[in-house]
C-alpha cells in the first residue's frame, strides 16, 4: 500500500519539480534577488503583512528589527537553526526532494494539502516576497525563488539573510532582536542552551515562546543540544588525534 502511495505521487512530484525548474530560469515576474548579494533587505513581505493584521485588528503595529552581519551571530545560533530547520541545508540546491516527497506522503494520508517540507531558502524566498498561505501555486513560487535564491547567493549569505529577517515572536524579527527581547543580550553571545531554545521556536515562533518550554520544546531543544555536541566532539576529534 505504501508503495502505491509513492507511486502516485512520485509522477506529480516530478512534474511539480520540472515546471518549476522551467519557470526559475524564464519567469520574468520574480524578483531580482541578485541585489540581496550587496543590498541587505530593508523590510519583508512578511513583516508588512504582520503590521496589516495588527492595524486591522485595531493595534499599533511595531518592529523590532536590528540587521546584524553573519559573524555577529553566535555559530551556536546558526547551527542549532540549521539543525532544527533543515538539516540538508548544505547539501541541496533550494529544494530538498526527499523532504517534498515525504511532505506529500503525510498530506495524502492526512487527506489535506498542508505541504511542508520547505528548506531555510524556501523559507526566506516566502518571507521575503510571498504570504505564509499553503496554497499550491503559493509554494510552486516558493520553490522558483529559492532556486533563483540558490543560483544568485551563496550558502553563509542565505543564512545571514535569513537570520536577520525570520520572524522570532510578535514584531520580532531576526537575531539580534529575538536575543536582546528573550536574553537580554547580543546575538553573539548567545550560549548553546538558549540558541537551541530560540531555533526551537522557528516552526511558530507566534506560537512557540524560547522561555516558556512545554513538552514539545523541551524534547526539541535536547535533540539540537545533542546535535551542536556531536558537531563539536567531531570538530575536536582531529585536533586531538594530532595532539596524540
Amino acid at each position: 500500500m505504501a508503495q502505491k502511495r509513492r507511486a502516485k505521487l512520485e509522477a506529480p512530484r516530478r512534474l511539480l519539480l520540472a515546471a518549476a525548474a522551467v519557470l526559475a530560469l524564464s519567469a520574468p515576474w520574480t524578483p531580482d534577488v541578485a541585489s540581496l548579494k550587496s543590498e541587505n533587505p530593508r523590510d519583508t513581505a512578511l513583516m508588512r503583512l504582520r503590521e496589516r493584521e495588527m492595524r486591522e485588528s485595531g493595534r499599533t503595529p511595531y518592529r523590532i528589527f536590528l540587521w546584524t552581519p553573519y559573524d555577529s551571530i553566535s555559530p551556536y545560533l546558526r547551527r542549532a537553526v540549521v539543525l532544527a530547520e533543515d538539516d540538508a541545508f548544505y547539501r541541496h540546491r533550494g529544494i530538498d526532494a526527499a523532504e517534498v516527497r515525504r511532505a506529500l506522503l503525510r498530506d495524502l494520508r492526512q487527506r489535506r494539502f498542508a505541504y511542508g517540507g520547505s528548506t531555510i531558502t524556501q523559507q526566506l524566498a516566502k518571507n521575503l516576497y510571498l504570504s505564509p498561505s499553503k496554497n499550491p501555486l503559493r509554494k510552486l513560487a516558493e520553490m522558483i525563488l529559492a532556486w533563483r535564491l540558490e543560483g544568485a547567493l551563496d550558502k553563509r549569505r542565505i543564512l545571514e539573510i535569513y537570520l536577520n529577517v525570520v520572524e522570532w515572536g510578535p514584531g520580532i524579527y531576526g537575531a539580534e532582536a529575538a536575543s536582546l527581547a528573550y536574553f537580554g543580550k547580543p546575538a553573539v553571545d548567545l550560549t548553546a542552551e538558549e540558541a537551541a531554545a530560540l531555533a526551537v521556536t522557528l516552526p511558530n515562533p507566534r506560537r512557540y515562546n524560547p522561555l516558556k518550554e512545554g513538552p514539545y520544546l523541551r524534547a526539541r531543544k535536547r535533540y539540537v543540544l545533542r546535535q551542536l555536541s556531536r558537531l563539536e566532539d567531531a570538530e575536536a576529534a582531529p585536533a586531538a588525534s594530532f595532539l596524540l
